[in-house]
């Protein structure tokens, strides 16, 4: 019995890595350095890729001209290929009333059905000129209203990488990965992704993460691996409403 207690629990627990602001100007020396570290540990990450990154803060940091070709070559070692918003220009703002009650600057809250499908339109018209399939999707900010998620599931994107709760799982025909944390955090328990900023890091940084890396990659799952055990049962999804119920409260307060 305790074996297989133990079997439910290994295989209900692990975390994706998520990396935010993948695009042509970016922190690439870190990049490369966390591509070996991936390689080494045989770690399949999830990369969020803006296809036309217009923000000022991202603009001041080095530009590859073999941006796509990147791209191109982690999609060949398996790497999950995420579209991160459209250029990633907060144009808008929440009033907390947001899907996730984060609130803030937002590039897709607020605007009408039809300006937000020709933002996701815009974006996937670029990785559709590679080739690139894309299934999942998160939006600058964390923020989303019902429009986005409307328009994202005509395009056929019906994996959002963010929300509350301690496993996956499915909420008007869309699987929500949870993003919970700043950094990286390991829990004991359930099936979360990482939200990684590479471009504000320092040496230092990157050393703590190898160092979580080295400590806990033989828990570090793919995206293809969340979709095949996803299928939350009472207890899961019991957690899950305990957990975005608090953690919107505390949002809403904040």
């Amino acid at each position: 019995m305790f074996n297989s207690i133990n079997k439910i629990f290994s295989k209900y627990t692990g975390l994706l890595i998520r990396m935010d602001d993948i695009c042509e100007n970016m922190n690439w020396e870190l990049m490369d350095k966390c591509e070996l570290l991936f390689d080494k540990y045989k770690i399949k990450p999830l990369l969020g890729v803006i296809p036309i990154n217009k923000d000022p803060e991202l603009l001041i940091y080095p530009k590859t001209e073999f941006f796509w070709e990147k791209v191109q070559d982690w999609k060949n070692k398996g790497w999950e290929i995420t579209m991160h918003g459209c250029n990633h220009l907060y144009t808008q703002k929440s009033d907390k009333k947001d899907i996730f009650n984060y609130g803030g600057n937002s590039e897709f809250y607020g605007l009408d059905y039809s300006t937000q499908l020709n933002k996701i339109e815009t974006g996937l018209s670029e990785f559709e000129k590679r080739n690139i399939k894309i299934r999942s999707f998160f939006a600058p900010n964390h923020i989303y209203d019902e429009n986005t998620l409307e328009v994202l599931k005509k395009k056929n994107i019906r994996i959002i990488i963010d929300g509350y709760g301690l496993f996956p799982f499915y909420k008007n025909k869309l699987l929500f990965i949870p993003q919970l944390f700043y950094r990286e955090i390991f829990l004991p328990f359930g099936i979360q992704s990482t939200q990684l900023h590479i471009n504000y890091w320092n040496y230092q940084d990157f050393e703590r993460f190898e160092n979580f890396i080295i400590k806990h990659h033989k828990k570090i799952v793919d995206l293809n691996y969340i979709i095949n055990i996803t299928n939350p049962n009472p207890i899961q999804n019991v957690t899950n409403y305990l957990v975005e119920k608090t953690l919107k409260t505390v949002r809403l307060f904040k």
